[in-house]
């Protein structure tokens, strides 16, 4: 038991001794360190960092982001700042610093949310520069951007230097810091929803009819999807392509609503609205993440909040694939008495708020809803 005690004592002593003598070495290299001022140690920061492309390209009025930055190993965090913003005639660009407010998500959105208030509970109102780069190194266009705000790229989609943003990028952390030079902004024109193959992306007019362009009296049409409608009339399955449009969408303003409507119409060969009961397989309920749903005989509307989707990378059971999706469907008896069911609709996004309606409009033959 005394030679236990005694090897005992002699461990301790020894783990004593050795801490000591590691707290002396780091108290005696902190001296040394103080009294010969030797540098702290420095971060690293590469000379090869990068971006994979240094054209931004944005869409006025979305959420847009731009990454693509390869750090290269280098030390975290950086700092990142935008200068010596310009056209390409030397001209300084002060337009896209403007500082406007603009909705971020404080909560996550997961399309649950039963009330427009639980959502709006979920984000609230930031100042930010329209245009200005993160902390991670993304550059931003905050929807808060409009095209009177940030002037869009020319109408006659000409890209001369002069009417081009160019600026560059300090890169920066404590072991120094290095400028990636002529980066481009080339903003595109505000455009509220899509599809938007009816809307000229340089003029912001209406697209003529890509068959026929030089001919003022035809346009270019949003197309849904069609699955089994069969026309009345001609009881042959409705089309909708480039060489035959049986039935286009519109995706436009509608005057008095609450500000915050979204209103699901189908109008026949006459422009004349068809009752959504007709449409009897069609979940309503699902359509869209909204509330107060209201169906009159004409359209099926409800309060919603805006952007649609709200969250474009997420899928919940109203969107998926960063689009909203109409489907619209009906059921009748074909030959035989078996139940045959026609469907049709649109995948779509809106990006502005206030007052919309999505119309599905038969251009040549309406839905047949007889059975056989």
């Amino acid at each position: 038991m005394y030679r236990l005690n005694r090897n005992i004592k002699q461990k301790l002593s020894s783990l004593f001794k050795l801490t000591f003598l590691i707290a002396m070495c780091l108290l005696l290299f902190s001296g040394c360190k103080k009294l010969y001022n030797l540098p702290d140690e420095k971060e690293y920061l590469s000379g090869k960092i990068d971006y994979s492309n240094k054209i931004i390209e944005p869409v006025i009025g979305r959420w847009n982001l731009h990454g693509g930055i390869n750090i290269d190993n280098s030390s975290l965090p950086l700092k990142f700042e935008i200068v010596n913003a310009r056209y390409g005639d030397g001209r300084p660009v002060t337009d896209i610093f403007q500082v406007r407010p603009t909705y971020v998500w404080i909560a996550a959105y997961d399309g649950l949310e039963t009330s427009l208030e639980e959502i709006e509970a979920k984000r609230k109102i930031e100042d930010h520069p329209i245009f200005e780069v993160r902390e991670s190194g993304e550059f931003i266009l905050w929807p808060s951007a409009t095209n009177e705000l940030l002037e869009p790229r020319p109408s006659d989609s000409s890209n001369l230097a002069q009417d081009t943003r160019f600026f560059d990028l300090k890169i920066s952390n404590t072991g120094g810091e290095i400028i990636l030079k002529d980066f481009q902004l080339r903003p595109w024109r505000e455009r509220e929803y899509y599809p938007d193959n009816d809307i000229n992306h340089y003029t912001g007019e209406v697209r003529r009819d890509p068959r026929d362009p030089f001919n003022p009296n035809r346009r270019d049409y949003i197309r849904p999807w069609l699955d089994n409608v069969i026309g009345a009339n001609t009881l042959k399955s409705l089309v909708s392509n480039d060489d035959k449009k049986d039935a286009v969408v519109y995706i436009r303003r509608f005057e008095g609503g609450n500000g915050h409507n979204l209103r699901f119409k189908v109008l026949d060969t006459d422009s004349v609205p068809m009752n959504p009961a007709l449409f009897n397989e069609t979940k309503w309920e699902e359509m869209v993440h909204g509330f107060n749903m209201e169906i009159t005989d004409e359209y099926v509307q409800y309060d919603v909040a805006y952007p649609i989707p709200l969250v474009s990378a997420l899928n919940t059971k109203y969107a998926s694939g960063g689009n909203a999706h109409a489907n619209i469907r009906y059921s009748r008896r074909g030959f035989g008495g078996d139940l045959t069911t026609g469907a049709f609709g649109v995948d779509f996004r809106i990006y502005r708020p206030g007052d919309w309606e999505i119309v599905f409009h038969f251009k040549n033959d309406n839905p047949k809803f007889e059975d056989e």
